[in-house]
C-alpha cells in the first residue's frame, strides 16, 4: 500500500512537470498532506526525506515558477517595454535554475509546505508595481510596500516582517494564474528559505534572481542587525528570529542582495571567491578568465587590460606612421622623378639651342668664305684674251654655270637649315644616345620625358625670339611674336562711360564720372593718391562692388554683358597674397592650371603653360619650396607675391586685373614681374593693374595710364607717352630727375603745389579733364569752380543737390537708421552676388565637378600629410583625455557608467570640434578667391569632408584605446566605437558650420560652450523641462546610446536596477539604433547648413 501511494505521488509529480501552471495549487499538490487520511499521512510526509520525491518536488517548484513569464508578458510589454525587449529571455537569465536547483531541494527538505509559501502571479505583480511606483514613475525613494490584504493596519502577522513568509489556509484553493487577487496568507509563518527573499509587507517567498546571494540572516548581537541584511527584529516578539533576504531592488538600496565583486554565485545560496587568473564582477554567476596580458589576482573584481590598450594604440600609431611614410615616399619619389625628367629635358633643350647657335656661327663663316671665293673668281676672270674671246667666253660660261649650281645647292641647304633647324633632312645632332628631332604637336606626346622636352623646347625657342626682339620696336615685337605657338585667347575690350559708385543710404561717392576703355594687348596702370578709389574702380569693373549703387555703363566687347559671364577667362590678383602656405610653388600653380584651364587641353600644353609661367616669373629655383605660413616660414615675401600673380597667369586669362602686384617687391622683382606681364600682353591679354608710385623704368613699360584724384575723379586716361604733354599744356611740368608718377601723385595729394606758370589748381584737374574730352560735368563741380551748373537743356547732371541748397539736419536716430539700411543693403548685395547666375560667354569648358573634386581631394590630402605634426598633437590630446577620464571617471556598475560616458561626450565633442574648426576657418580667403574664379564650391566642400573622414574613423579608436581599456565596461569595444564614430561625425559637421559662419575666436568659444551646456541639459531627469529640450540635443542621443549598449549587458539580479535607471532618464532600449541614426542625420544636416553658409555668407 505504501509503495502504491508513493507511486501515485510520483505520477502526480510527473503530471506537475508536464502540465506546469495548467493546474491549480490543489491539483499540483495532489491534496495537501493534512487532508489525506491518517494511514497515508505518514508515508507522504516521509517523501520529503526521499531523494527521488525531493527531486520531483524541486522540479515541480522550478517549473511552476519558471512559467510565470507567460503571466507577466502582456504587462511587461505594456509598462516595461522600455527596458525589457524579450520577456522570456530576460526571465530565463534571471530565474533559470535548471543548472543547479539544490537550494530548492534544501528548502523543500526543511519546509514541506514551501511550495504553498511561494508568491502567486498577483503577489509578484503587486511587488513589481510597488517597486516602480505603482503606475509608471521612476524608482521610489523607499521600498515599503503598500497595504494589502495580509499586511495592513488591522492585521500584521509575523510573515509581514522582512525575511518571513506565511502559508495559506487549508480550505483555500489557490490558482497560480490568478493575478488579480492576493490570497490570504496568515498561517504557519516561518523564516524565508535560503535562496528566496520575503519582502517587508508581503507574506510570501520569491526566488532570488541569478547573480544574487541570499543566505539565511544571522543576528549581529552588537548592532542588532540581521546580517548580511539591514533589517532589525520586530520589538516585543522574543520568539521572532532573523529570516532570509528581504528585498530585491536597485543596487544602491539592496546592494547586500547582489553577489559581491570578486566573488561569483553559481546559485543564490553559494558564494565562491574568484580564483587567480579570473575576475568576477558584481552579480556574477560564474568567473571569467582574464586575458593573457591582464593581471588578475585572487578575488579580482575586474581585469586590468591597460596593456592591450597600449598595444592597440601602438598598432594605430604604426598604421598611421606607415600611411604617412608610404604616402610621403610616394609623393617625394614622384617629385624626384618629375624633377629628373624636368632637368634632363631642360638640359637637352639648352644643349639643342647651343648646338643651333654653333651651327649658325659655322654657317655664317661658311657663307662668308663662299662669298669671298666668288668675289676673287670674278676679279681674276676680268683678264680676257681678245683673240680667244669666243672660246674663253664659252669656257667661263661653263665654269660659271657649274659654280652657280654648286652655290645654289649650298645656299638652298643653308636656307633650309635656317628656316627649319630641327628638320631631319638638314642634319641630325646626336646628344648622348638620342636624336633631337622636332616632336610635332604636344598632343602626340605621352611620356613625362617627351612632355617636358616639348615644353622646354618651346620655352627655349621663345627665349631666343625674345633675345632677337629685345631692341625692336613694339610693332617689330608683335610681328615676331606671331611666330610663337600660343593658344588662341578670345579678346576682351572693356569700355566704361560715366561710371559712378555711391554708397547706399549715405550718398557718398566713391567714383565719379569715370570714362575710358581697356584695350586688349595693352598694359594699363591705375594710379592715384590714397582714397582715390583705385581698388573700388577695379571692383566696379568686375561687378563686385557690394553695398554701392552703380550708375553709368560698362560694355564688354561693345555689348552690355555682365562681367560674371566671362569669369572663366578673367584673372583677378588680390592685394593680399592668398596662396596655400602648405603647398609648394609648383603645386599651387598646377592646381590653378588643372581647375581653370580648358578640360580638353592636352597635358603637354598644360605643362608648357605652367613651365612658361615659372620661367617668366623667375620661380625655377624655388619651385619645390613650400610657400610657408605665419607659423612656418617659407619663401620670401616678394616670391610669394609673384606666386600670387602666377596663379592667375597659368589659367591663360583674356583679362587680367591686378591690385597692387608690386607692393613689397624690390625694383628687380617688379621689373621681372612686369616683363612677364608684357609678354602676356603680346598674346592679346588685356591687363590692368593698380600701382603705388612705380619707378621710372616700370612707368615707361606701361601702355596706358589712368590717373585718379581723391573722390574718384579721373585726372588723365590715355597713353603713357602723352601724359607729360597733357600736363605741360596745363602748366604742370615735371622737374628734372623727378619721377613723373611720383610728382603727379604729390600734386593730387596737395603735398606739392603746381608751379607759378600753372593755369589750374590741383582741385580743378578733374574738371579740366572733363572739359578737355567734352564729358558732361556734374553741377557740384561746376559750382565749386564758380561755373553755372545749369546746362543748355536746363537740367543738372550728377544727381546731387547743388551747393548752397538746404540739407536735412542729421540726428542720432537718423544716422543709426542709415547705418542699418546700409548694412542690410550690403548683405543683400552679397547674397545677390553669391546666388546670381549669368550665362557663360567665355567659351571655355573647365573641368566638371567630379574632376574638380578629384583635384581638390589630392590637394587637401597633401595638405593633411604636411600637417602630420598637428594631427599627431590632436591624437596625443585625445589619448591624454582617454587616460584622464578613464582613470578619474570610472564606469561604475551602479550607474552603468553614466558619469564616465557623460565626460566622454563632453571631452570628445570639445576636442573634435576644435580640431575640425581648422578645416575651413583657415582657408576662407582661399575659398573666396577660388570661388570667384569659377571653381566648384561643392567639390571643395566634399573634398574637405572626405579627407576629414579619416580623422572621423581614427579619433574614436585613439580615445577608446585608453578610456575603454582603463575601464573595461561590460559593453564591447566595437559598440563603444560605433557610438563614438557617430558622435565624432555629428560634431565635425557642427564644427564646420561654426567655423564657416563665425570668425575663429567666436567659433572656438561656441565649440567649447555647446558640448558642456548641451550635455548638462541632456543629463537632467526625465520629467524636467530641460529634459524635453535635451531630447533634441545630440549629446542626449550619444549619452543614451552609450548607456543603453552598456545597460543591456546587465541582467539577472541587475534587472530592477536597469529598468529603474532607464526609466529615471526617460530612455528606451529600442532607441539605440534611432539614437545612432539621429547622430548621423545631425551630422548630415549640419554639413548641409555649413555648405549653405559657405556659399551664402562671405565676410570681409
Amino acid at each position: 500500500m505504501l509503495q502504491m501511494r508513493i507511486r501515485s505521488s510520483a505520477i502526480a509529480l510527473s503530471l506537475i512537470l508536464v502540465l506546469g501552471d495548467q493546474i491549480t495549487w490543489r491539483l499540483t499538490l495532489a491534496q495537501p498532506l493534512d487532508s489525506v487520511d491518517a494511514d497515508a499521512a505518514s508515508p507522504i510526509a516521509s517523501a520529503a526525506d526521499n531523494p527521488a520525491a525531493v527531486q520531483f518536488l524541486t522540479q515541480a517548484m522550478y517549473k511552476r515558477f519558471n512559467n510565470f513569464s507567460a503571466f507577466f508578458g502582456p504587462d511587461v510589454k505594456k509598462h516595461l517595454r522600455f527596458c525589457i525587449r524579450d520577456m522570456d529571455a530576460e526571465w530565463d537569465k534571471a530565474f533559470n535554475f535548471s543548472k543547479n536547483t539544490k537550494f530548492l531541494a534544501d528548502c523543500i527538505r526543511k519546509d514541506r509546505e514551501a511550495m504553498q509559501r511561494m508568491c502567486t502571479a498577483a503577489e509578484m505583480k503587486f511587488y513589481g508595481q510597488s517597486l516602480l511606483g505603482g503606475g509608471g514613475g521612476g524608482l521610489k525613494g523607499s521600498y515599503y510596500l503598500r497595504p494589502n490584504k495580509n499586511c495592513n493596519l488591522t492585521m500584521w502577522p509575523a510573515g509581514c516582517e522582512p525575511g518571513w513568509s506565511c502559508n495559506i489556509r487549508k480550505e483555500d484553493n489557490i490558482n497560480i494564474k490568478k493575478d488579480k487577487e492576493i490570497p490570504l496568507r496568515i498561517n504557519d509563518c516561518q523564516p524565508c528559505c535560503p535562496g528566496f527573499f520575503c519582502p517587508h509587507g508581503l507574506t510570501c517567498m520569491i526566488p532570488c534572481p541569478l547573480g544574487a546571494y541570499c543566505p539565511r540572516a544571522q543576528l549581529n548581537q552588537v548592532t542588532g542587525i540581521c546580517d548580511p541584511y539591514r533589517y532589525q527584529l520586530p520589538p516585543g516578539q522574543a520568539n521572532h528570529s532573523c529570516g532570509g533576504a528581504d528585498i530585491w531592488a536597485d543596487f544602491q538600496t539592496g546592494y547586500e542582495l547582489f553577489c559581491s565583486g570578486g566573488f561569483y554565485c553559481p546559485t543564490t545560496t553559494i558564494r565562491n571567491p574568484c580564483n587567480k587568473g579570473f575576475f568576477c564582477r558584481s552579480g556574477s554567476t560564474s568567473q571569467m578568465r582574464c586575458y593573457q596580458l591582464a593581471g588578475c589576482d585572487q578575488q579580482s573584481e575586474n581585469q586590468n587590460i591597460t596593456a592591450y590598450g597600449l598595444i592597440f594604440f601602438v598598432g594605430i600609431t604604426m598604421i598611421l606612421v606607415i600611411i604617412y611614410n608610404c604616402s610621403g615616399h610616394v609623393l617625394s619619389d614622384r617629385e624626384r622623378r618629375q624633377a629628373k625628367s624636368r632637368e634632363a629635358a631642360a638640359r637637352s633643350a639648352r644643349e639643342t639651342v647651343q648646338a643651333r647657335e654653333r651651327w649658325k656661327s659655322a654657317k655664317d663663316v661658311a657663307r662668308k668664305g663662299a662669298e669671298l671665293t666668288a668675289q676673287l673668281s670674278r676679279t681674276f676672270s676680268r683678264k680676257k684674251n681678245e683673240e680667244h674671246k669666243g672660246s674663253k667666253a664659252g669656257s667661263d660660261a661653263g665654269d660659271h654655270k657649274g659654280k652657280k649650281k654648286k652655290d645654289d645647292n649650298l645656299v638652298k641647304m643653308l636656307r633650309d637649315i635656317e628656316e627649319n633647324p630641327d628638320s631631319e633632312e638638314g642634319f641630325n645632332l646626336e646628344i648622348g644616345d638620342k636624336n633631337l628631332k622636332k616632336q610635332g604637336k604636344g598632343k602626340q606626346l605621352h611620356t613625362r620625358s617627351q612632355i617636358f622636352k616639348y615644353a622646354y623646347g618651346q620655352i627655349e625657342k621663345e627665349k631666343a625670339l625674345q633675345e632677337q626682339t629685345k631692341n625692336m620696336t613694339l610693332s617689330g615685337v608683335i610681328s615676331v611674336a606671331s611666330d610663337m605657338e600660343f593658344l588662341n585667347r578670345p579678346p576682351i575690350e572693356v569700355f566704361f562711360q560715366d561710371l559712378t559708385l555711391t554708397l547706399k543710404g549715405k550718398k557718398k561717392h566713391l567714383l565719379r564720372c569715370v570714362t575710358g576703355k581697356l584695350v586688349p594687348g595693352h598694359v594699363s596702370a591705375v594710379m592715384g593718391p590714397s582714397g582715390a578709389g583705385k581698388t573700388t574702380f577695379l571692383s566696379a569693373l568686375l561687378g563686385k562692388a557690394a553695398g554701392c549703387t552703380i550708375t553709368g555703363s560698362i560694355l564688354i566687347n561693345g555689348k552690355n554683358d555682365p562681367m560674371q559671364s566671362y569669369k572663366r577667362i578673367i584673372g583677378y590678383v588680390p592685394q593680399d597674397d592668398i596662396v596655400h602656405g602648405n603647398l609648394t610653388v609648383e603645386e599651387n600653380l598646377w592646381f590653378s592650371a588643372r581647375c581653370r584651364l580648358a578640360a580638353d587641353l592636352d597635358k603637354a600644353e598644360r605643362v608648357l603653360i605652367v613651365e612658361r609661367v615659372i620661367e617668366a616669373l623667375g620661380l625655377q629655383h624655388i619651385r619645390d619650396s613650400l610657400v610657408g605660413t605665419v607659423e612656418k616660414r617659407g619663401i620670401s615675401g616678394g616670391q610669394r607675391k609673384r606666386v600670387n600673380v602666377g596663379l592667375e597667369m597659368v589659367m591663360e586669362p583674356s583679362l587680367l586685373i591686378l591690385d597692387e602686384p608690386t607692393s613689397g617687391l624690390d625694383s628687380s622683382s617688379s621689373l621681372l614681374l612686369l616683363r612677364a606681364l608684357r609678354r602676356e600682353a603680346l598674346e592679346g591679354v588685356n591687363i590692368c593693374m593698380v600701382l603705388h608710385q612705380p619707378s621710372y623704368t616700370l612707368y615707361k613699360m606701361f601702355d596706358d595710364l589712368i590717373l585718379l584724384a581723391k573722390g574718384g575723379f579721373t585726372v588723365y586716361h590715355g597713353p603713357v607717352k602723352k601724359v607729360e604733354d597733357y600736363f605741360s599744356n596745363l602748366g604742370i611740368v615735371v622737374p628734372e630727375r623727378v619721377n613723373p608718377p611720383d610728382y603727379y601723385i604729390d600734386i593730387l595729394e596737395g603735398i606739392v603745389k603746381p608751379s607759378a606758370n600753372a593755369t589750374v589748381k590741383f582741385k580743378e584737374l578733374p574738371l579740366r579733364w572733363m572739359l578737355h574730352n567734352g564729358y558732361p560735368v556734374p553741377p557740384d563741380i561746376l559750382d565749386s569752380a564758380g561755373v553755372s551748373s545749369i546746362s543748355k537743356d536746363g537740367s543738372s547732371h550728377g544727381g546731387l543737390t547743388p551747393a548752397g541748397s538746404a540739407t536735412p539736419d542729421h540726428t542720432l536716430a537718423g544716422d543709426v537708421w542709415q547705418d542699418v539700411k546700409f548694412t542690410v543693403g550690403q548683405k543683400k548685395d552679397f547674397l545677390w552676388l553669391n546666388f546670381s547666375r549669368s550665362q557663360d560667354l567665355s567659351n571655355r569648358d573647365t573641368p566638371n565637378i567630379f574632376m574638380q573634386y578629384k583635384f581638390f581631394l589630392g590637394r587637401v590630402g597633401k595638405q593633411r600629410l604636411r600637417e602630420a605634426r598637428t594631427q599627431a598633437m590632436d591624437y596625443l590630446i585625445l589619448l591624454l583625455a582617454g587616460i584622464c577620464l578613464g582613470t578619474l571617471a570610472k564606469v561604475s556598475d551602479e550607474t552603468f557608467g553614466a558619469n564616465g560616458y557623460m565626460y566622454t561626450v563632453i571631452g570628445v565633442s570639445l576636442l573634435t570640434k576644435i580640431a575640425a574648426l581648422r578645416s575651413f576657418s583657415l582657408d576662407k580667403l582661399h575659398y573666396w578667391r577660388e570661388r570667384s574664379a569659377g571653381m566648384s564650391s561643392l567639390a571643395y566642400f566634399l573634398a574637405k569632408d572626405s579627407v576629414d573622414h579619416f580623422n572621423t574613423m581614427i579619433k574614436p579608436a585613439v580615445y577608446l584605446s585608453m578610456f575603454y581599456f582603463f575601464n573595461n565596461p561590460r559593453s564591447t569595444i566595437f559598440e563603444n566605437y560605433l557610438v563614438l564614430l557617430c558622435l565624432v561625425y555629428c560634431v565635425t559637421g557642427i564644427a564646420y558650420a561654426l567655423s564657416i559662419y563665425y570668425e575663429p575666436s567666436p567659433a572656438q568659444l561656441w565649440s567649447v560652450l555647446l558640448p558642456v551646456v548641451l550635455t548638462l541639459v541632456a543629463n537632467q531627469g526625465a520629467d524636467s523641462f530641460a529634459s524635453k529640450i535635451g531630447n533634441y540635443c545630440y549629446t542626449k542621443w550619444a549619452l543614451e546610446a552609450f548607456l543603453l549598449t552598456n545597460a543591456e549587458r546587465y541582467s539577472g539580479v541587475w534587472l530592477i536596477q536597469r529598468c529603474g535607471a532607464i526609466k529615471q532618464r526617460g530612455y528606451d532600449l529600442e532607441d539605440y539604433y534611432p539614437c545612432l541614426a539621429y547622430l548621423i542625420a545631425t551630422g548630415i544636416i549640419s554639413r548641409g547648413v555649413a555648405f549653405f553658409c559657405l556659399i551664402t555668407f562671405q565676410k570681409k
